[in-house]
């Protein structure tokens, strides 16, 4: 929906330290009832995927998914979305070496922490390993990205780490490829084999 697109980039401006008259009224126009607060645009790509993949449109259904530009600015966003500002109920996805940020941003802005779930290193991780390491090496053939990851699998400081690590790397390797990627993994999971964080994100919503 467009309105919800123009709160998410609204409530973004605010929080780079833009007026927030706009993203209020936007937040009253959309009946925006959850913001999901996510660390980059991968991860809302593949939140985006996935919810579309279980046939749901959460902007539909008053949830903003947004990218916060990092984990050290979730205690800006929460005070602006959570209880301080708009009074929204935030939740969101943090990485297990994030948490410490998570929890301090949202214990000053007075938001619950257990709406947050945790991925063990990040979701790029959590998707791979849920996939596989071959079914995630067919999609990046699939993607045309074959010869870049064996140019990439050269390179002598890949030989000491696993596959797995290997793949998720190469992921970030290309500005653009985590984001498009984010939204590939998404589409080739098994509805009932969905990463742990992940699915408990959506079923909270």
């Amino acid at each position: 929906m467009a309105d919800m697109e123009a709160f998410r980039e609204e409530a973004t401006a605010w929080a780079a330290g833009g007026p927030g008259d706009a993203a209020r009224e936007l937040a009253a126009r959309c009946s925006v009832r959850a913001v999901v607060l996510l660390e980059g645009p991968s991860d809302v790509a593949a939140v985006d995927t996935l919810a579309a993949h279980r046939g749901r449109n959460l902007a539909a259904e008053g949830v903003c998914v947004l990218s916060m530009g990092g984990a050290m600015n979730v205690g800006r966003f929460a005070r602006l979305l959570g209880p301080p500002g708009l009074g929204l109920r935030l939740t969101g996805l943090c990485d297990e070496a994030e948490r410490r940020y998570y929890a301090r941003g949202l214990e000053r802005a007075g938001a619950a922490q257990h709406g947050f779930f945790v991925c063990a290193a990040d979701l790029e991780d959590e998707l791979i390993r849920a996939l596989g390491v071959t079914r995630v090496t067919e999609l990046v053939r699939a993607e045309g990205d074959v010869r870049a990851l064996q140019t990439f699998l050269r390179q002598p400081v890949q030989r000491n780490r696993t596959a797995q690590q290997q793949l998720r790397r190469f992921l970030g390797t290309k500005k653009g490829r985590k984001i498009r990627y984010g939204s590939v993994l998404a589409e080739a999971l098994d509805l009932d084999r969905v990463p742990a964080p992940l699915d408990g994100l959506l079923a909270s919503l």
